[in-house]
């Protein structure tokens, strides 16, 4: 079993904080005026979204570098629809463009390939278990 750690602590003078794993971060907040959040980084729901899409994407990449296929571009846009009080993500929608090398590989097979073994995209389809450990 593999385990990914993150931390997230607040920023001194603001009501936002940073998230951190390894050396790379990100800025979490709400938007400007909403529960005092300045806009200062993403939301929860559009860290979602991301991390739909970012797995995506190396999947692709994992997926291609099997077939021994060169992604030239990689283009990914994600969606995901809320719904409630409180809000719950209810679906989300990627779209995926790529093009490789050599041309005449099959597109559709290698971004259909990613999406079967996509971490993330598995994860929410299968129902990932989340809890509330003491401190």
């Amino acid at each position: 079993m593999a385990t990914t750690h993150v931390d997230l602590r607040s920023m001194p003078g603001t009501q936002a904080a940073t998230g951190w794993a390894g050396g790379h971060t990100v800025t979490v907040d709400r938007a400007v005026g909403v529960a005092g959040g300045a806009g200062l980084g993403f939301n929860g729901g559009q860290l979602l979204a991301l991390a739909i899409g970012g797995c995506f994407c190396n999947d692709l990449h994992y997926t291609a570098h099997a077939m021994g296929v060169i992604l030239t571009e990689v283009s990914v846009s994600v969606e995901v629809d809320f719904i409630g009080d409180p809000l719950m993500a209810t679906g989300a929608r990627l779209t995926a463009q790529v093009s490789a090398l050599p041309r005449d590989v099959d597109i559709e097979d290698l971004i259909n390939q990613a999406f079967a073994v996509s971490t993330v995209g598995n994860s929410l389809r299968r129902g990932v278990h989340v809890e509330l450990a003491a401190a």
